[in-house]
C-alpha cells in the first residue's frame, strides 16, 4: 500500500511552492504528482504553473520521492515535444519520474490552442495514437510515424530514459479503448472513480462501479495476454462521492483508504490542501493522514 499527494502549480516557487514538494517529501509519500494543464477549472483565474517547468524544480529539490504528471493529455501535448521533456526530466529527477496520461477533457486546455473542443470519440481517437507513439519515442533511438493526427520524422531521442526500457505509465481511463491501451501500455491505471456518482452517488454505489472497472481493466489485459494483476491500481481521491469527507480525519481516511485497498488499488492519492477552494482542508490533518495513515492499515 502506498500513499501519495498531488500538488497543484498554484503557487510561486519562491513563496511557498517549493516549501511545499520538500514537505511532501519530509512526510514520507511515495509519490508526489502535479496536474499537466494550462488552468483548470475553478483555479483559471488565479496563478496556475507549467507542470513541466514545476516538476523539474521539483527533481532538483527532492532527492527520493517520486515525481510525475496526474495528467497529461493530448489536448495541447504533441508525442514528439513531449518525449523530449520527459527524457530531461527522468534524467534530471535520476529517474523518478512517472507520466500519468489521460485522453483529456472539455475544460479550458480543449480550446486554448485555438481549436474546436474534440468529442468523446475525437479524444478517444487520438489517445489511441497519442499513447503509441509517446511508447515508441520514448524507446526508440530514431521514430518516424505518419499518422492521422501526429507525426513525426527522424525524431530522435538519445539516450532515452534512465529508466529501462521508458519511464513508467499510469494511463488514466474507463471506456473499453482505453483501458486496452492501460493494457497494452501502461505499468499502472489510473481511476478517480465514476464522474456519473459524483453529485449523486453513493460510497457504496461508487464502490461497485470502481470494482467494475477493475474487472474491464482484467479483462482487456486477457485481451492483450497480460495478466490483469499486473498494472498497478492508482485512485485518484477527491472525484467519488465521499468528495472531501476522507481527509476531515485521520479515521475517516483510514475507513476510505481501507474499502478501496482492498478492492485491490496500489497507490491512493490525496490532494494537497489548498485554502478556499474545492481542495480546501486542514494541512494538520492532511499531515497526520500522511504520517499515520498506512501504519493502522497494515
Amino acid at each position: 500500500m502506498r500513499l501519495s499527494t498531488v500538488i497543484l502549480p498554484v503557487r510561486p516557487w519562491h513563496d511557498g511552492g517549493r516549501d511545499q514538494w520538500l514537505r511532501a517529501e519530509q512526510l514520507g509519500f511515495h509519490a508526489a504528482y502535479t496536474y499537466d494543464h494550462l488552468s483548470w477549472r475553478t483555479f483559471r483565474d488565479g496563478p496556475w504553473y507549467g507542470a513541466v517547468p514545476t516538476l523539474t524544480a521539483a527533481a532538483a529539490a527532492t532527492d527520493r520521492m517520486r515525481l510525475g504528471t496526474l495528467v497529461t493529455s493530448p489536448n495541447f501535448r504533441h508525442p514528439v515535444t513531449l518525449a523530449k521533456e520527459l527524457i530531461s526530466l527522468d534524467d534530471i529527477s535520476g529517474g523518478r519520474i512517472t507520466l500519468g496520461i489521460g485522453a483529456g477533457g472539455v475544460g479550458f486546455d480543449a480550446t486554448a490552442l485555438g481549436q474546436e473542443a474534440w468529442t468523446p470519440r475525437e479524444r478517444a481517437d487520438r489517445f489511441a495514437e497519442f499513447v503509441p507513439l509517446l511508447d515508441r519515442l520514448l524507446t526508440e533511438g530514431a521514430v518516424t510515424h505518419e499518422g492521422a493526427f501526429y507525426s513525426a520524422v527522424e525524431a530522435r531521442n538519445i539516450p532515452g530514459c534512465v529508466q529501462r526500457p521508458r519511464l513508467p505509465f499510469a494511463v488514466a481511463a474507463t471506456g473499453p479503448r482505453g483501458l486496452r491501451l492501460a493494457a497494452a501500455h501502461g505499468q499502472a491505471w489510473v481511476t478517480t472513480g465514476d464522474p456519473k456518482l459524483f453529485e449523486t452517488g453513493t460510497p457504496e454505489q461508487s464502490t461497485e462501479a470502481i470494482r467494475g472497472q477493475m474487472d474491464k481493466l482484467s479483462k482487456a489485459c486477457a485481451e492483450v495476454g497480460r495478466d490483469g494483476a499486473e498494472p498497478e491500481k492508482i485512485l485518484l481521491t477527491g472525484f467519488t462521492p465521499d468528495r472531501g469527507r476522507p481527509l476531515e480525519s485521520l479515521d475517516a481516511f483510514v475507513d476510505f483508504a481501507g474499502r478501496h485497498f482492498a478492492l485491490g488499488f496500489d497507490e491512493i492519492v490525496i490532494h494537497a490542501p489548498i485554502p478556499d477552494s474545492v481542495f480546501a482542508a486542514d494541512q494538520a490533518v492532511f499531515e497526520q493522514i500522511a504520517t499515520e495513515a498506512l501504519g493502522q492499515l497494515r
